[in-house]
């Protein structure tokens, strides 16, 4: 089951934090709970996945863009990710999650996501691409910057996160069935 009173509980402790730039880092703590977990007593890949989430959104509550969603009737949808889990989480073992916008361009917006545990290393890693969208389609992410009030802002893509693209756009759609 999806995790909704986490995610309330994640929206209510951030409510007063102040609010972010478009490139800014949300930072959230988290803890791994036996609903989260593996037969190997460690997070669950496919939850790490849902659990992002509770980084995610409340990234887009502080940077403005949950105001925007609702007033202009717009939605906010996940348009693939790439994962990497390089750290094994326990059950119970605390862990800081960060989330930010790295930029956008004419169709997505990249965001990026990672799990540190207290130790200070890095337990996992996410890039997702992501899309606002209404009733027609995919909205441009130039014309929800407007809205955020952000026209001047640098959105220039690091070259590891084109490559992402460049080798995402050579994978066939959709799949050859076998």
């Amino acid at each position: 089951m999806y995790p909704f009173v986490r995610l309330m509980w994640q929206f209510f402790i951030h409510r007063k934090d102040p609010k972010l730039g478009p490139k800014d880092t949300h930072i959230s703590h988290h803890i791994c709970l036996p609903q989260d977990i593996d037969l190997w007593r460690e997070l669950n890949n496919g939850r790490t996945l849902t659990l992002y989430d509770m980084g995610r959104l409340p990234l887009a509550g502080r940077v403005g863009l949950i105001t925007v969603l609702r007033k202009r009737k717009w939605a906010l949808t996940m348009a693939g990710v790439s994962v990497r889990y390089r750290r094994r989480v326990r059950m119970f073992e605390r862990f800081e999650m960060r989330s930010r916008a790295i930029g956008w361009d004419d169709k997505f917006i990249y965001l990026e996501q990672s799990i540190w545990k207290t130790n200070g290393e890095c337990a996992g890693h996410a890039m997702y691409r992501s899309a606002v969208t209404d009733r027609n389609g995919i909205v441009p992410p130039q014309k929800v910057m407007g809205e955020l009030g952000l026209t001047e802002v640098d959105n220039t893509l690091p070259e590891w996160v084109q490559a992402w693209i460049d080798a995402d756009a050579q994978r066939p759609w959709p799949p050859m069935q076998t």
